[in-house]
């Protein structure tokens, strides 16, 4: 049997792929062209824990964890003839995919980088379950982590997927609405479209996990070695909230939470993400032809509390952190409470391994020894101009 693990290079696609090798004998293979360290450049960030390259990191999984059935090829899957031959020679039984463009504001940019996003992401997915019907592989399992942003933020409590549609006295299950608010969150949106119309015409089972914004520098899997380090986003295009902050934290800055910062956002920790894409790629029960769609966060929390617990776990490391607010350059409410289900996913992992102060902690016990590089880069905190924008 052989695990498919796209973005295999990725903040959650490497220790996914890493976990999963662990706790089976199975075949691992990871995928990713690396375009992700091109994106960051293009921005001029880096990722501020140094990130090996994947012949180190196998090596390292193999010395350290006795990791021998965890492998790698390199390749894109927006080109259909690559995808084709990578299931007709591995054959994969599961498809974990997190392969895509991952950040709203670099789809933002400008019309270039959101045709790129919604190119890059949406073909990628179709070509993989399109060659899964085209090579008799219908059976194999599709799980994709897409995003929380797909619910934007409704007034109502996000349920686990589904919605209930009422009109003139009649009510119906319908797919949740389309409601993303930037063009890589709507991605998302149409691949969950296109995988129900997946499953719907050739009974592939899928698995559809809404990934909440995610924090953390370490697994169980890559403490033990620097050669297993995921790669930590801290600059505008693609750190996370709570990474900036901490980022942030780290140089000197004050943490800048714009508006009220009462909005509260889905989060989940690295650690518990990973173990629920794990879980679901060998253990895996339902029956071919459905969709099962996971809200794979553990707590919504607000921007302001988000910053308020930084600057009390930065005392703990000696770092003066300093909270301020800004005007807010964005149309939101800023006291949003947002309520979002998510006892499926729960009842996946068992119970939450890390709260977001324990994570903070994690960040800045790594990010600290990485100062001078975070330092060098404190002027992609905020948005600029790129080279190739520059007349």
């Amino acid at each position: 049997m052989t695990i498919l693990v796209t973005g295999g290079d990725g903040y959650i696609g490497w220790p996914t792929a890493l976990r999963i090798a662990t706790r089976t004998d199975d075949r691992v293979l990871a995928v990713d062209n690396f375009a992700r360290r091109d994106w960051v450049e293009e921005v001029g960030s880096v990722s501020a824990v140094p990130v090996a390259w994947m012949d180190e990191r196998l090596e390292a999984a193999r010395e350290v964890h006795d990791v021998h059935n965890l492998s790698f090829v390199q390749g894109d899957l927006t080109e259909r003839s690559f995808v084709d031959e990578l299931l007709e020679v591995h054959e994969p039984e599961t498809v974990v995919h997190a392969a895509a463009q991952p950040s709203a504001p670099y789809s933002q940019i400008n019309g270039e980088r959101a045709n790129y996003t919604q190119h890059n992401n949406m073909q990628a997915t179709r070509n993989l379950v399109w060659a899964l019907e085209e090579h008799d592989m219908t059976d194999t399992h599709f799980i994709e982590t897409t995003t929380t942003g797909v619910y934007g933020a409704p007034e109502f409590p996000i349920p686990e997927g589904g919605a209930v549609m009422e009109n003139q006295g009649e009510r119906d299950e319908v797919p949740f609405p389309a409601m993303a608010g930037s063009w890589y969150h709507l991605t998302k949106s149409h691949d969950a479209a296109n995988l129900r119309l997946a499953a719907q015409q050739f009974g592939i089972p899928i698995s559809d996990v809404r990934t909440a914004i995610t924090y953390g520098t370490e697994t169980e899997e890559t403490r033990a070695d620097d050669r297993l380090k995921t790669r930590f986003d801290f600059d505008y295009y693609f750190g996370t909230v709570g990474h900036r902050f901490c980022a942030q934290a780290v140089a000197g800055y004050p943490v800048t939470v714009y508006g009220k910062g009462e909005q509260r956002k889905p989060f989940i920790s690295l650690e518990d993400a990973v173990e629920g894409l794990a879980r679901l790629a060998l253990e895996y029960p339902d029956p071919a032809g459905e969709v099962t769609v996971y809200n794979q966060v553990t707590r919504a929390i607000s921007i302001v509390e988000i910053a308020e617990t930084i600057a009390e776990v930065g005392d703990e490391y000696d770092l003066d952190v300093a909270v301020e607010h800004f005007e807010n350059p964005r149309d939101e409410d800023e006291t949003h409470k947002m309520e979002i289900e998510n006892d499926r996913y729960v009842d996946l992992i068992g119970e939450q391994a890390q709260d977001f102060e324990d994570g903070v902690r994690d960040i800045f016990g790594t990010l600290t020894q990485y100062r001078e590089t975070i330092e060098a880069h404190e002027d992609r905190f905020l948005p600029g101009v790129l080279e190739d924008d520059e007349d």
